[in-house]
């Protein structure tokens, strides 16, 4: 993966965008020699890659590594985060490919698999999976050969549903433009805690690692803490003490939709990060409480699934939209939910 920056940014979205306005008076220069002096642990090779693959525009054009700048000119840059990983090991396993061409690969990512390796989770990553797949299609290609770029966003870990992977230089650069410009469509589901009041929503918020627990996020304030994030939501179905919504993100930080809907009062169910593991909603029963434990074991998980993604093709810049259907887990615990509440005594019922 051609990185420019290392850097520490809570988002599902595994990039980072700088911009330089170059000063009156300045002389001309090559800007491949220009943003190597002024990008921390760049080398000029880097630099010519990411400006071949379309990582570096100036005044909104693609340019090549010989541009030479002129005063007024506007730089961007979008450059991939350094990873945790140094080392891929491919790895064979079942992938649920959603649609694959010459420059992307759209995939349905099963519960309990980690996305890329780091710390503690050096296999079994979704990414190990693609490495060896991609050596399968290309037995002519060695390990370091595999194109790392392929990342331009993540879901987590117990989070089933759709991602899009580039495999080429250009795709990921177009890619993590719209995922910036907040032109891909995602639509998740999440059955959440409460009887969400308003049937529609936008919930607005900066996102930021929590000040105690540091694998957890927090919203904090419009201010400097944190990054901007926006969650539309609609509800689908209420269920008394348990809401089924559907969330539209605008951002993708780490984590948003779960933090933001905690933020509202309105925990993910079964989210044992933040607290929807325990029964938020609804009466003291004993068969109440035995039943919400059923709940847990059926969905053994947070309730979330990211049913669509539509976006841009790169190339032929086409419309593409992906629909994956619920999960079993989360399905299934939907319809529990929906004939307890339909058979229950109505003194119960409050």
């Amino acid at each position: 993966m051609n990185k420019l920056l290392d850097a520490e940014l809570p988002s599902e979205e595994l990039y980072e965008r700088k911009t330089f306005v170059i000063d009156k008076g300045q002389e001309p220069y090559r800007i491949d020699k220009w943003l190597q002096m002024r990008i921390e642990g760049s080398t000029r090779n880097k630099i010519q890659q990411a400006i071949d693959n379309g990582f570096v525009t100036v005044n909104s054009h693609n340019i090549k590594s010989n541009y030479k700048i002129k005063p007024g000119d506007e730089i961007i840059v979008v450059s991939y985060i350094n990873p945790e990983y140094t080392e891929l090991k491919p790895e064979k396993m079942d992938l649920n490919i959603v649609y694959e061409d010459s420059d992307v690969l759209v995939l349905n990512k099963p519960a309990n698999m980690v996305v890329h390796p780091g710390v503690g989770n050096y296999s079994g990553t979704l990414l190990n999976g693609i490495a060896f797949y991609l050596l399968q299609q290309n037995p002519q290609l060695t390990e370091e050969e595999l194109p790392r770029f392929g990342m331009v966003h993540r879901i987590d870990k117990n989070t089933t549903g759709l991602m899009v992977l580039a495999k080429n230089g250009h795709a990921a650069a177009h890619l993590a433009k719209q995922f910036f410009n907040h032109t891909v469509q995602r639509k998740y589901i999440a059955l959440v805690w409460g009887d969400v009041e308003n049937n529609e929503g936008t919930i607005t918020g900066h996102i930021a690692r929590h000040k105690q627990h540091r694998k957890m996020f927090d919203v904090y304030p419009e201010g400097e803490t944190g990054k901007h994030a926006i969650t539309h939501y609609k509800v689908i179905e209420k269920m008394n003490y348990v809401t089924l919504v559907e969330c539209m993100l605008e951002t993708g930080r780490t984590h948003q939709i779960r933090v933001h809907m905690k933020h509202i009062g309105h925990t993910l169910f079964n989210d044992w990060e933040y607290g929807g593991d325990k029964i938020l909603k609804g009466t003291i029963y004993t068969k109440y409480k035995q039943f919400v434990e059923n709940c847990f074991n059926i969905c053994p998980r947070c309730a979330l699934h990211a049913q669509t993604l539509g976006f841009i093709h790169p190339t032929s810049g086409k419309e593409l939209f992906f629909e994956a259907p619920l999960p079993d887990d989360m399905k299934n615990v939907i319809d529990k939910w929906r004939k307890y509440i339909n058979h229950i005594p109505a003194q119960y019922n409050n």
